[in-house]
């Protein structure tokens, strides 16, 4: 199972240490990239948040490769194996060490911002990473928390080898791991979204769980509860099957129109589709062909069709909501968003195609479209590259194409499904507020 990001990582952890809930725990994340999967967790067990700094010692000549790792309080863990194998002088050690102990100690004062380490002492220390790949690391934050007096440690990870898993048992009370590969290849390779933690992310969320939740809202205002159901969409005289998502306070909402194939299961596009609810937008993910269409590759390919479906559908979404309505197209479904984006008094606020095949709207309509369009592709989607560079030639509208590096036709490559929500994700609501655009001549690629 590969995980969305480390916050929903995060979730899936703290469900398997529900047992911990209401005993005398401490969570510790490990920065960068723990803290986020930490937060979730101790906000799930309604514990406090601490960060547990500690640096891996790197070859000098390699630095990928760790030869072990230092921590807080003077904590120092050598791998002896490959101390040996690299003949690494005890020169070299004694200055790697001394270069990441002085990293060490600005990060923790920069993380902590003057705020005393939680106490550890007498209590149960969760110790959290994003993943294991040596555990060096990890094995030095158990080592840290022993230090400070934990009575008792769980090491808790989302991903990590057998061996390491087997190793840190050796050192941990308890070690939760929810996915245990024989071949790892690395941690990142089992996220959707592997965006680099910053420093400014890791004490945000330090200081967002020293605040206090705020209460419930008042009995006299209370929040519109966020919606999540299937629907049904008449359109020309079928019932299109669908689901509908709001966020609270949700600003607008995204049809999506699935490609060749595909449907409202798809899961890239609910993959998307999430990123796009937690940035406050609704998204309702549609299949635009009955069961008994999914097999006709001819209806497959009628792009006017689909538009025809998806503009009943955007008709009926502003009934439904209220709310200004954009369009995410993938594939084929790409070129049924500007096929219907095209119609007179369509309203679409924007549109987003992913590796999509625009090239099947036809000129007049990609002449016609108003809404502005960003178009992204691969950059080992060769073909489909060309087809959206030819049709970005016909758009009169505000548009972009944007080539995501080492991606093929899928985005199945570690990151590459990540930056295609995150670019819907900035597009849709940098327009968000902006009302549909004239025809205008030129382009902006």
């Amino acid at each position: 199972m590969r995980f969305d990001d480390r916050r929903t990582a995060g979730r899936l952890l703290a469900q398997c240490l529900q047992g911990l809930r209401g005993q005398d725990v401490v969570v510790l994340g490990l920065p960068r990239g723990g803290v986020p999967v930490a937060y979730e967790v101790a906000r799930a067990l309604d514990a406090p948040l601490d960060v547990l700094v500690v640096r891996k010692l790197g070859v000098p000549w390699q630095p990928e490769l760790g030869f072990g790792a230092i921590g807080e309080e003077g904590v120092r863990v050598l791998n002896d194996d490959v101390v040996l194998h690299v003949r690494l002088s005890s020169a070299e050690l004694a200055a790697v060490e001394q270069a990441e102990r002085a990293e060490l100690d600005w990060r923790v004062r920069r993380y902590r911002a003057g705020r005393a380490p939680t106490a550890v002492a007498g209590r149960t220390a969760v110790v959290v990473d994003d993943g294991l790949a040596t555990g060096a690391t990890a094995e030095a934050a158990c080592r840290v928390a022993r230090e400070r007096g934990a009575t008792r440690i769980v090491l808790a990870v989302p991903v990590g080898p057998p061996q390491a898993v087997a190793l840190l048992n050796t050192v941990a009370d308890e070690v939760v791991c929810l996915e245990t590969p024989r071949c790892l290849v690395a941690v990142g390779a089992w996220y959707h979204d592997f965006t680099q933690t910053t420093d400014a992310e890791v004490t945000a969320l330090l200081a967002r769980a020293a605040r206090p939740e705020p209460g419930p809202p008042s009995p006299a205002a209370p929040d519109p509860p966020p919606v999540n159901r299937e629907v049904e969409v008449s359109a020309a005289g079928v019932r299109l099957a669908g689901r509908l998502v709001l966020p609270e306070r949700a600003q607008a909402v995204v049809a999506f129109a699935h490609g060749s194939g595909s449907s409202r299961h798809s899961p890239r596009n609910r993959y998307v589709a999430l990123v796009l609810n937690r940035a406050g937008l609704g998204t309702l993910l549609l299949d635009l062909l009955t069961e008994d269409e999914e097999d006709d590759r001819a209806t497959v390919f009628d792009a006017l069709l689909l538009a025809e479906r998806l503009h009943a559908a955007a008709v009926w979404l502003r009934h439904e909501t209220a709310l200004p309505t954009s369009y995410f197209g993938a594939s084929t479904g790409a070129a049924a968003a500007l096929e219907a984006a095209s119609a007179p008094g369509a309203d679409i606020r924007a549109i987003v195609s992913r590796g999509g095949r625009p090239d099947l709207a036809s000129p007049a309509a990609l002449a016609r479209v108003r809404a502005p369009t960003l178009l992204i592709v691969g950059s080992r989607d060769t073909t489909v590259l060309g087809l959206n560079r030819h049709a970005a030639d016909r758009l009169r509208c505000e548009h972009r194409l944007a080539v995501v590096p080492g991606a093929t036709h899928l985005f199945t490559e570690p990151g590459t499904l990540a930056m295609v929500a995150q670019l819907a994700r900035d597009w849709f609501t940098a327009h968000l507020a902006r009302p549909a655009a004239p025809v205008r001549s030129g382009r902006s690629v």
